[in-house]
């Protein structure tokens, strides 16, 4: 493919992107996957679901932005595919001490996670997903980097870790499903701790999102070999003080909540 065929590519897509009709908010769909959820918090699905659901237009929003980037032209020129990258856990393992890959790496590793453990998530919401070209690259990229925003923001896989995340998330990418979760989380953690500063850290978390860069541009491939401290400061990313002055009380809960319930089903 020559340079003209990439840039006329990457023309006609973002002029496909302006065509398309706007995306209906489906409140109804939402109501039942926040049901879902409640019922039981593991299902990891349902958050696709309410994401998709409330989304409107944010995700060709954002699409659109990034296509205006000079990172993200070259990512679609280059069809690049980051979970395979991701997937690579010999390569990420052997960077050195303190790189981003490496800290990726040594985070799914302690998690017991997969890079295609969000992949089957998202199943359930397969509209969102059902993309071709650039639109996938982009989409399945915003996915397929969930962790490596987990590590380059502090944040981790805590319930308060999470919350707050996704209120950064959200600073980040104005969809509205995204915004429902993280103010129904932030009331029922706030309802079991009301002392301890939750709104704060969540606050916080969409304060810090705010001043970053603009994470879904992020050029996460080139960004694993450098020093998590250097990517951090490339990316405007600060440290999430408060999140990290409670989440040892916050995760103590949760691990009293969770052998409650264990003991009870026993």
């Amino acid at each position: 493919m020559t340079t003209v065929d990439t840039v006329t590519n990457i023309t006609s897509t973002q002029a496909a992107g302006k065509n398309q009709p706007r995306k209906r908010v489906e409140p109804l769909k939402a109501w039942r996957a926040v049901k879902a959820l409640i019922a039981n918090k593991e299902d990891t699905g349902q958050v696709f679901k309410v994401i998709d659901a409330l989304a409107g237009d944010a995700d060709n929003r954002m699409y659109m932005r990034f296509m205006k980037t000079e990172t993200g032209k070259r990512i679609v020129a280059e069809e690049r595919d980051l979970i395979a990258i991701l997937n690579d856990r010999e390569r990420l393992k052997a960077l050195p001490e303190g790189t981003l890959g490496r800290e990726y790496f040594k985070f799914m590793d302690s998690e017991g996670l997969t890079a295609d453990g969000l992949v089957e998530a998202s199943e359930e919401a397969p509209r969102r997903y059902a993309r071709e070209g650039a639109e996938k690259i982009f989409g399945d990229r915003m996915r397929d980097s969930h962790d490596l925003w987990h590590v380059t923001t502090g944040y981790g896989r805590d319930g308060l870790g999470e919350l707050s995340q996704l209120a950064l998330y959200y600073a980040q990418t104005k969809n509205r499903g995204i915004g429902l979760i993280v103010l129904m989380g932030a009331y029922t953690a706030n309802k079991d701790a009301p002392s301890l500063g939750i709104w704060k850290a969540v606050r916080e978390g969409y304060r810090l999102g705010k001043r970053a860069a603009w994470l879904p541009a992020a050029d996460w491939e080139n960004l694993l070999n450098k020093p998590l401290a250097e990517v951090r400061a490339i990316l405007g990313m600060s440290e999430p003080a408060i999140y990290k002055s409670i989440e040892p009380i916050t995760s103590a809960m949760e691990g009293k909540i969770v052998g409650g319930e264990l003991q009870k089903a026993a």
